[in-house]
């Protein structure tokens, strides 16, 4: 490398910097003649000294070690485990500059990503309490001297941070997970090690319901051992499922479910409506802000009643009851088979007539109706993180669409797929993004595209 490009900083170095924004991962980042240093504890505003732990060609990234001058937005954890566990990454950050950063990051990547000016951004939604909002929570299980523990993986790593409780989840969740550990060790279930391939319990997941109801899966490499036991341990839950998973893969699940005690499936209350969840099943993992969100998508989309949507990725069905009322009809698609199952049993459950579902990729299914001449007015996207394939996005800008509302947890891939339809006849109209996850980086953002006349 040439002196010329070669970084002002070599590794081990300590800096004292000026942090001047937050990375969406929450990193601080400064600049060292014009290079990026990423700095994992450091917040916009502050003086740091900062300890370099790796330096590339392009940036480095650095540990804080002292933070000389505070930001006012700093606040004292409230969790015991922020520095060491994966999970969160804001928690050193007042609520209300957590909800001014995620507007921040949404509006920047719509501007840099997207190359829309002039963003019409709504104020984002928060939460009045943000803590203990998490409904849904996976826990790996490891060895803590010679007893079975649940955690959260350090960031970037597959090194378990023990921890008895998360102040992001419901505490029955947590609470459940402890039962699974004690149940482990007053029975003497060996932990499965990933690195080895032996061992047997993997995981628990569990799931609560606004109605107080609790489901718990136990994850094992086998067949479950100790079932009487496990029972004795869950006996006052409402659902308890065993997930058998041979393959070695850090996935949760294996294919094989078999349910063990009570409901095959919980009940979830949003607004007015109500989900049937089995343990595959997904939905959003905060109940109060999903309400927003899916209000917001209500809104956004102005469904007429005289015109059909397509509810794109819809799971069970959640954004299609909510708009069924509004219009004449909804077709709903969705690739997972089991939520297509419950999304027909919630449209039942809930008296709505004027719902389908379609199994299948939403790059298939929505290029074969836009062909077919079905009658499409309006559209609402709600894709995994990836964001939307090229295929899905060709059929809008090729059918006679007028509006488009896109539910994205993904900044960068919302931006993306925004500047797609913005190149193909569609305008930005509006942008609300809602505080899905406090304490952490993420957050979702509803956006309006409106077909250009």
């Amino acid at each position: 490398m040439s002196q010329k490009l070669r970084p002002p900083i070599q590794k081990n170095d300590e800096l004292v910097v000026i942090i001047e924004s937050l990375t969406s991962e929450g990193q601080g980042v400064a600049r060292v003649d014009g290079y990026a240093v990423f700095i994992v504890g450091a917040l916009v505003g502050e003086e740091v000294k900062a300890h370099v732990i790796k330096v590339m060609p392009s940036y480095a990234i650095a540990k804080a070690i002292e933070i000389i001058k505070p930001s006012p937005d700093r606040v004292r954890p409230a969790c015991p485990v922020f520095a060491q566990c994966g999970g969160c990454a804001l928690w050193h950050l007042s609520y209300p500059a957590q909800l001014r950063q995620k507007q921040q990051w949404v509006e920047d990547a719509l501007v840099r990503l997207g190359a829309f000016s002039g963003v019409p951004m709504q104020p984002i939604v928060g939460m009045e309490e943000p803590v203990r909002y998490r409904n849904k929570g996976s826990f790996p299980f490891g060895v803590a001297g010679s007893g079975a523990v649940f955690g959260f993986y350090a960031e970037r790593s597959h090194r378990l941070v023990p921890f008895s409780d998360c102040l992001i989840q419901d505490e029955r969740i947590v609470d459940a997970a402890r039962r699974v550990a004690a149940w482990a060790n007053a029975s003497g279930i060996p932990v499965y090690d990933e690195t080895t391939g032996e061992g047997h319990l993997r995981h628990v997941v569990a799931r609560t319901t606004a109605d107080g109801e609790l489901m718990v899966v136990v994850v094992t490499k086998g067949p479950l051992k100790k079932k009487d036991d496990l029972l004795s341990f869950l006996e006052d839950c409402d659902s308890v499922w065993h997930n058998e998973n041979t393959r070695d893969t850090n996935v949760v699940f294996g294919d094989r479910f078999t349910l063990l005690s009570g409901k095959a499936a919980l009940t979830e209350t949003i607004g007015d409506k109500r989900f049937l969840v089995s343990p595959q099943s997904f939905l959003q993992v905060n109940r109060i802000q999903t309400r927003a969100l899916y209000e917001t998508a209500r809104e956004f989309l102005a469904a007429k009643p005289e015109e059909t949507v397509v509810d794109a990725y819809c799971g069970v069905g959640t954004i299609s009851l909510f708009v069924a009322g509004d219009c004449r009809r909804v077709i709903g698609v969705e690739q997972v088979a089991p939520a297509v199952e419950d999304a027909k049993a919630n449209a039942k459950a809930n008296g709505v007539s004027n719902a389908e579902f379609v199994c299948g990729n939403v790059e298939d299914v929505l290029p074969r109706l836009i062909a077919a001449k079905e009658q499409i007015d309006a559209i609402v996207l709600d894709p995994p993180r990836k964001g939307c394939e090229e295929a899905a996005l060709a059929a809008i800008a090729q059918s006679s669409v007028s509006r488009v509302v896109y539910v994205s947890c993904n900044p960068a891939t919302l931006a993306r797929d925004c500047k797609y339809l913005s190149e193909h006849g569609f305008a930005l109209s509006a942008v609300r993004p809602v505080d899905m996850f406090p304490q952490t980086c993420h957050m979702e953002t509803v956006v309006l595209m409106e077909r250009q006349k």
